[in-house]
């Protein structure tokens, strides 16, 4: 619906709109944010996704010389953008219904019809509404969206589901837009059905399958988990990417559930619902092609449908996606894979876990031969049944002895000469240092001696030596000023105390507190590999991969 709230004057745009504008990254837009005190203030927005006039931007961009024509498509959405503001899904759904209809649809502005006139008029309604829908898609990847899936995942899905037969049923039972649903070859033939909880995203999936040419296509509105549309229905392949992170669908109302043959999902574990709802719907020989959260793999609530999954042969594969895939979040994203056998005896013997997660997101989705194990089912259960696939492609394709030996190598070089950076230190006088003359770090920073950085304060000066300075910074008489009765830490630099010493002392003062620096650092550095060194020894142990040699003999 149009929002009629106090309109701004005139289209929004965001910061990645500038970009596309004026042809440069989103970073350009940051940095001229910064630099140039006359780029236009933002008109609306949050403070971390501003949205500036589109006109001031336009004026500004020339009078920089760094705007480009707009095209009729951003004139089209940023109208569509203030008219519509966020629910631009449904602005895009009065858009075809337009489109289908040749008329203006309720809530769709005349000026806005005439902009979308223009457009079919130099391209096709095809187009014109391609060209919404991947804008819709990429307005939205960085703040997420249940309704839209990220073009990796996309890309993702549509390689590991390979072509599906003409012949072949295809089911998303959250569909969002249709992005999923539509993104499986080959384009006609198939029969694609749908289901979607949010009645404006339902509709624009409907609408982009007929604008765009797609037949045999059917979306229904309804929450699939407490209302499924397609009881009936058995699909030869189900993708979805479902709702995460919720825990209210509504399981205390389908505890008997007839789709928990594998288990009931806990509260906490909705994605394992979703899971169990898409194989209820898969067909004998079917597969389904979920993406799922990283921690999914590994969780302790879902320990037991995880173990029943392998246990029973349904899992086929799971692969761990590239890092930002999901352009909305950082999270690690995986792809799971699960075949309903198609008679007695046809389920899996393994898993087939590929480990991508380190690649480029739009890098080859190829695995190379260290990204891929198959795993037999029997080593899968064990108490965790963790199935994260780059714990098994590590430990399957890692050179245990060499690891071992290179760790032992780099431990006794760190050792070496250990005790020798402990700095030489004499008797003192038995009184504290802080407890003669001292100044505080306060009065030196108005002398334009100390500056502060991010972390701590640092010499701006050659009458001050900066190993001394911080020496004494986190000396404890300064750490016992900084803490409250109740024993909270408040660090205070500037409240900080230093003594008051000639630069020839401070320098001395210094050496022996940047030797004690490097003393605590190879400490570090020591701790951390003899963990490291433990760790893959009791785990080599356990494995086979390492046994005991000649010298653990009695």
């Amino acid at each position: 619906m149009a929002n009629t709230d106090e309109a701004p004057a005139g289209p929004l745009v965001s910061g990645s709109e500038i970009a596309r504008l004026a042809g440069v990254t989103r970073a350009a837009v940051s940095n001229w944010r910064r630099r140039y005190a006359d780029f236009p203030s933002p008109a609306g927005g949050g403070a971390n996704s501003p949205l500036f006039t589109l006109a001031e931007v336009q004026a500004w961009l020339e009078s920089q010389h760094k705007g480009q024509e707009i095209s009729g498509e951003v004139r089209l959405w940023q109208s569509l953008r203030s008219a519509y503001g966020d629910d631009m899904i449904a602005g895009l759904g009065d858009v075809a219904r337009y489109l289908q209809r040749a008329e203006p649809a309720s809530g769709l502005p005349a000026d806005l019809a005439r902009l979308v006139d223009e457009l079919v008029m130099a391209d096709s309604i095809a187009g014109v509404f391609t060209g919404l829908i991947r804008r819709l898609s990429d307005s939205v990847r960085r703040s997420g969206s249940e309704q839209t899936t990220s073009a990796g995942i996309v890309r993702a899905v549509r390689h590991f589901a390979g072509t599906v037969p003409d012949h072949a049923t295809v089911f998303d039972p959250a569909c969002g837009i249709g992005a999923l649903l539509l993104a499986v070859r080959p384009a006609q033939g198939a029969k694609r059905f749908g289901q979607e909880r949010e009645p404006h995203s339902a509709d624009l999936a409907q609408f982009h399958a007929e604008l765009t040419g797609w037949r045999n296509v059917t979306v229904l509105t309804g929450d699939s988990l407490r209302a499924d549309q397609w009881p009936q229905l058995r699909a030869d392949l189900v993708v979805c990417d479902p709702p995460v992170g919720v825990t209210d669908w509504g399981r205390e109302s389908l505890l008997l559930d007839s789709r928990w043959e594998l288990g009931t999902p806990p509260r906490a574990e909705g994605e394992l619902a979703w899971l169990q709802h898409a194989f209820a719907h898969t067909a004998p020989g079917g597969q389904v092609l979920m993406v799922m959260p990283a921690s999914v793999a590994y969780r302790k609530a879902g320990r037991r449908i995880r173990a029943e999954l392998v246990r029973r042969g349904l899992l086929t594969q799971i692969v761990a996606l590239p890092a930002g895939v999901a352009a909305s979040h950082a999270l690690p994203v995986h792809l799971w894979q699960l075949r309903r056998p198609s008679a007695p005896g046809d389920a899996a013997t393994a898993v087939r876990l590929i480990d991508l997660s380190a690649n480029r997101p739009e890098g080859n989705l190829e695995p190379a031969p260290a990204q891929i194990v198959d795993v037999p089912l029997i080593d899968l259960l064990d108490d965790a049944v963790d199935l994260t696939p780059g714990r098994h492609t590590r430990a399957s394709h890692r050179d245990y002895s060499a690891e071992y030996d290179s760790l032992r190598t780099r431990l006794e070089t760190q050792l070496e000469g250990l005790a020798e950076l402990l700095p030489e230190l004499a008797e003192g006088r038995g009184t504290g240092a802080l407890d003669g003359p001292t100044v505080s770090v306060a009065e030196l920073a108005r002398a334009g001696l100390v500056e502060y950085g991010e972390e701590e304060a640092v010499s701006a000066s050659d009458q001050l030596d900066s190993d001394y300075l911080r020496g004494f910074l986190r000396s404890t008489a300064n750490v016992r000023r900084s803490t409250s009765l109740s024993g909270t830490y408040r660090f205070d630099g500037r409240a900080a105390r230093v003594p008051q010493l000639d630069i020839e002392e401070q320098r001395r003062y210094g050496r022996a507190f940047r030797a004690l620096q490097e003393f605590e650092e190879r400490l570090r550095t020591v701790a951390e590999l003899g963990r490291e060194a433990a760790d893959l020894a009791r785990d080599g142990l356990g494995n086979g991969a390492l046994a005991p040699g000649a010298g653990s003999q009695a």
